[in-house]
């Protein structure tokens, strides 16, 4: 993400709970507001984009087409991907709302987006019932948690913390639609490449003496390890012992060519038009690694579980993303 470029990612997965929120029943995780944090110029880019992207995918996967061309000038790994992740039939993809509804089913990204939110969510509920009165989100992007939930809202302060640039654009999203913004809620603008996010925090309301749940989505596959590692040192150094730090991580099977599974493949490929995807972990020795930092694993969810938790009786037919886990750890 670029200085004062606000995300794309943020935006997407925005654009993804928005379309599970309005066409999927039952719902996995219902995010009614994100809809509207996307304006009508943004939700017609991406329908654009989608439409073009998948009737590309489906030219260069099908075996039948005329780009041989581009199929030989493209990596032997990517073609193997496309031809394993193509929509088989061009009418499944003939128009830009058919095309959106194919991709959101096949790649993966709006399962994560809603499996994901449900998870923290559901222990967010549960850690409040226990006593935790602060919230932190970090990199909370366009995350609606403060307009939806007002009853959460009267027993937790609620900081979002991200990039400033995403930030401005929400604040001022939240401007143009006339959202009352919670007295609870607190923005605190932090790049988490050049700020320190203890520092950050301790200007902010938050107290570090009070119980926290950290809430760590959709960002640690861009960053580099180091960076991971350092942030999440930062909050176990910051939040009391008995603190929760819920984040999402990409196996390192995800970045090898010889183990990553086609539509894992895509998921990468996708997000070089956003931000690279860099960084993951060995589930095997995650454990290892936050204890070093002061946080024991409390749960290690794998695809398989998360497809079991929230995929496996659903009729949408959506998958848990092949090479995406959820890990909940407590501050030591």
């Amino acid at each position: 993400m670029g200085k004062n470029k606000s995300s794309y990612s943020a935006s997407i997965i925005t654009y993804c709970r928005a379309y599970h929120a309005m066409h999927d029943e039952p719902k996995i995780f219902d995010d009614f507001l994100a809809g509207h944090l996307l304006t009508d110029e943004q939700r017609t880019k991406f329908d654009a984009m989608i439409y073009k992207s998948n009737k590309a995918l489906y030219y260069i996967g099908s075996r039948k087409t005329f780009s041989s061309i581009i199929k030989l000038l493209l990596p032997r790994r990517f073609k193997r991907t496309f031809e394993a992740i193509a929509p088989k039939d061009l009418n499944l993809i003939s128009s830009p709302t058919s095309a959106v509804d194919w991709y959101m089913h096949a790649h993966g990204a709006l399962a994560l987006a809603v499996s994901r939110a449900r998870y923290t969510e559901d222990n967010l509920v549960e850690a409040v019932g226990k006593g935790v009165r602060q919230y932190v989100i970090l990199g909370a992007g366009m995350d609606t948690f403060a307009f939806r939930c007002p009853a959460l809202m009267d027993k937790l302060q609620v900081f979002e913390v991200d990039h400033p640039a995403t930030q401005t654009v929400k604040r001022q999203r939240i401007t143009e639609l006339s959202w009352e913004i919670p007295q609870t809620l607190h923005f605190v603008p932090v790049d988490f490449t050049h700020q320190r996010l203890d520092e950050e925090l301790k200007n902010s309301w938050y107290d570090p003496k009070i119980l926290g749940f950290f809430n760590w989505l959709g960002v640690t596959y861009y960053l580099p390890r180091e960076t991971i590692l350092a942030t999440l040192r930062k909050v176990a150094a910051i939040a009391p012992k008995g603190s929760t730090v819920i984040f999402d991580y990409l196996d390192t099977d995800a970045f090898d060519p010889a183990k990553v599974a086609p539509r894992g493949q895509w998921f990468l490929w996708s997000h070089k038009t956003g931000e690279t995807m860099k960084s993951g972990f060995d589930p095997s020795t995650l454990s290892h690694e936050l204890a070093a930092l002061g946080l024991r694993l409390e749960e290690n969810l794998s695809p398989s579980d998360i497809e079991k938790l929230y995929f496996q009786d659903h009729p949408g037919n959506y998958h848990a993303q092949e090479h995406a886990h959820f890990a909940c750890a407590v501050v030591e």
